[in-house]
């Protein structure tokens, strides 16, 4: 891939990448800095990486994995802070997000992780199972808990909050 064809895919998929991230982790500013951290280490790899066999799926595995390591090293620095008063940046998600976004917390790290790829990213049960390293019945299972919870769990949350 050279100088252009980087800037185009650059271009193409910072943003779709960074809503993948932040679904996962939680945070934007985090997934905004694990996406262009990845797409700095992208650019040092620029011409392995073959635009035809998905180089968004690097950068969506670098950049989750650096969010990950992120998250930890600070968790140890720092008490968990209260979500409720974490700043979430410009983006003004409706309640129906809230919602999803707080079930998705609550998941399981693996559930939570296929369903986003999956769902979110539009990826085959082949494709995730080629991204996270595992066979596709186990993504099948995690897809299917974790839909099964997810639904459990927003259920709940709107009965809940029409009580």
């Amino acid at each position: 891939m050279d100088a252009n064809e980087f800037d185009a895919f650059y271009r193409a998929s910072f943003n779709k990448l960074v809503g993948q991230i932040y679904a996962m982790c939680g945070n934007l500013a985090e997934a905004q800095e694990a996406v262009q951290e990845a797409f700095i280490r992208a650019w040092d790899h620029r011409r392995k990486l073959d635009k035809d066999l998905g180089p968004e799926a690097w950068v969506r595995t670098t950049a989750y994995r650096l969010a990950v390591s992120n998250w930890r090293k600070s968790s140890r620095a720092r008490r968990q802070p209260d979500r409720a008063l974490e700043s979430r940046g410009s983006v003004e998600p409706g309640p129906d997000r809230i919602l999803i976004d707080e079930a998705l917390a609550k998941l399981p790290e693996q559930q939570r992780r296929v369903i986003i790829l999956h769902h979110l990213c539009d990826m085959s049960v082949e494709d995730v199972a080629a991204e996270i390293g595992a066979p596709s019945g186990t993504v099948k299972a995690r897809l299917a808990r974790g839909r099964e919870q997810l639904a459990r769990l927003l259920h709940s949350e709107k009965e809940f909050r029409h009580a």
